[in-house]
């Protein structure tokens, strides 16, 4: 079972999302110049895959960082594969949706 590390922010009378892999929480990745502190801001609780879809559904900023996390959306058709990036080979996806 897949656990996300979620934390939603109300944002301009949205819903900012914030979510990725329990297993990345405290992690620092690093790629060249670029690197990610995977830390307090995806952190508030932790949820399994369904809680994680629903919210990937009715949020409308959506950052995400991790296999799984990024895996869910594109198989919600949240985002697309073509804007995936890595940073020391872990995946993040950032989505903006009307």
């Amino acid at each position: 079972m897949s656990a996300f590390s979620v934390r939603t922010v109300p944002y301009g009378g949205s819903q900012l999302l914030n979510i990725c892999d329990a297993d990345l929480l405290g992690r620092s990745i690093k790629d060249g110049k670029r690197s990610m502190e995977i830390g307090r801001y995806y952190q508030d609780r932790l949820v399994d895959r369904d809680e994680a879809g629903r919210l990937l559904q009715s949020s409308h900023i959506i950052n995400m960082v991790g296999q799984n996390s990024v895996e869910l959306s594109l198989e919600l058709e949240i985002g697309a594969r073509s804007a995936v990036k890595k940073i020391g080979g872990v995946p993040f996806l950032l989505v903006f949706t009307a």
